[in-house]
């Protein structure tokens, strides 16, 4: 893939992925990058890192894809999260609805799917951006914080054949699991949600190893699986021990201020494949 193009689209969601999506491309030697952004869930501060910026609301489809067509960008990326609960106060535009109307499961892969099959229509193709976040992309061996023991290990292997079942039925990518047993399964709620729900159930000790994973045939041009400072927040409150990546398929965000909270928390990083 070309990490250079004259110009490429970036679909921006929340948090700071769409930021640091915005700095890397602008590292690899891209000269233009026009973005739609999500009213209220966008973090403003993109508009300074790209050329153009479009806001609209969840379910604008028509808006979102004029604006690549109408300045001529064929390439775009998705990066960043949108609520979950504004899947629900969608308004959808014309063509938003007939998407839906034609979907007979609605979960990320299959309306994100749905929207690539719609840019690809107009001539815009959604393309994977892990090319251009690989630096984020912890690999074999990468480690944060203390040593796992022998049963921290034994529950990431367990946590993490269960977290590909999981994430191959399409019910999230995420386990907590403790000497064996699956605390929490993530499901609508979001993988900081699920965490803080496998806190109360860990005891008072804390002690949980937490899995996050790709699906099995993961589709990295969207839905790619991500954590940052919050995620390690979220860990600190729970009293979760362990935080286990699969190796190359997840992002970490924030990487300064997550080796901090490692540190000071002691929760220990591992990747697994």
């Amino acid at each position: 893939m070309n990490l250079a193009p004259e110009s490429i689209g970036l679909i921006a969601g929340s948090r700071t992925l769409p930021l640091e999506f915005a700095r890397l491309a602008r590292a690899a030697g891209v000269k233009r990058i026009v973005a739609t952004a999500v009213e209220g869930e966008t973090d403003p501060a993109l508009a300074s890192l790209v050329n153009d910026i479009v806001w609209l609301n969840v379910g604008q489809l028509g808006k979102m894809i004029s604006t690549f067509t109408s300045r001529g960008v064929k390439q775009v990326i998705m990066a960043g999260q949108v609520a979950p609960k504004n899947l629900f106060d969608l308004r959808p535009d014309l063509r938003a609805l007939g998407v839906l109307m034609r979907l007979k499961e609605k979960n990320a892969h299959s309306i994100f799917g749905a929207i690539a099959d719609e840019l690809k229509k107009d001539g815009v193709e959604l393309v994977d951006a892990s090319p251009w976040l690989a630096p984020l992309m912890p690999q074999t061996g990468f480690a944060l914080g203390p040593k796992l023991s022998d049963e921290q290990k034994a529950d990431v292997e367990f946590g993490f054949r269960i977290a590909k079942e999981i994430s191959r039925l399409e019910i999230g990518q995420l386990v907590v699991v403790k000497n064996g047993t699956v605390l929490a399964v993530e499901g609508f709620e979001g993988t900081d949600n699920c965490l803080a729900r496998s806190g109360e159930l860990a005891g008072k000790n804390g002690g949980a190893v937490a899995v996050k994973v790709a699906k099995l045939n993961h589709d990295m041009r969207f839905d790619i699986p991500c954590i940052g400072s919050k995620t390690f927040e979220t860990c600190a409150a729970a009293k979760i021990s362990v935080l286990a990546l699969e190796s190359g398929k997840s992002l970490l965000l924030e990487r300064d201020a997550c080796e901090d909270l490692a540190k000071k928390n002691k929760i220990s990083v591992t990747t697994i494949s």
